[in-house]
């Protein structure tokens, strides 16, 4: 377990007139699904600096101040190996205009959506994603949630069967 990889990850919740901004992400599987901005924390960079940039990277928005940390995510990959820790943020203050220029080139639209239609769109991300954010959507909570997942079955990655550790 010790040579696991780990992923530091940070997303933000981007808000405009009761919508709430969310990009599809194209998989290697060609599978699509959706999510907050957000991406991995290279090496030595800090959180909301990276979550910055990759909020610019994947929808050409600028994000000025965000908050303290809304909720955050652990997913232990068990047989997989590795764990993924996400941090997420809400923007407080942002302009610009939508524009797609993701590095990666994962993400291939990004849109407002409202909260209604963003639970339609939540059907294909992972748990671990659709969970918690299906909770903020719902109660718009300010204190920091946290959540932990673990990866218990399913034949490759695009298949895992997750389980809720607790509240």
């Amino acid at each position: 377990r010790g040579s696991a990889h780990r992923w530091s990850v940070v997303s933000g919740l981007i808000e405009n007139a009761g919508s709430l901004l969310l990009v599809a992400n194209r998989r290697s599987n060609g599978s699509i699904d959706w999510s907050p901005p957000g991406g991995v924390v290279d090496p030595g960079e800090v959180a909301l600096s990276a979550l910055t940039r990759e909020v610019t990277e994947e929808t050409g928005l600028i994000v000025d101040r965000w908050s303290d940390p809304v909720y955050d995510v652990t997913v232990d990959f068990g047989r997989f190996g590795g764990e993924l820790t996400v941090m997420v943020y809400r923007a407080l203050s942002w302009s610009g205009e939508i524009v797609i220029d993701d590095p990666d080139g994962i993400v291939h639209e990004a849109a407002f959506h409202t909260f209604d239609a963003c639970h339609e769109r939540l059907c294909s991300a992972p748990t671990w994603v659709a969970d918690p954010l299906t909770d903020w959507l719902r109660d718009g909570f300010t204190e920091l949630r946290s959540y932990a997942y673990r990866v218990v079955g399913g034949n490759d990655l695009s298949s895992l069967v997750v389980e809720r550790l607790h509240d």
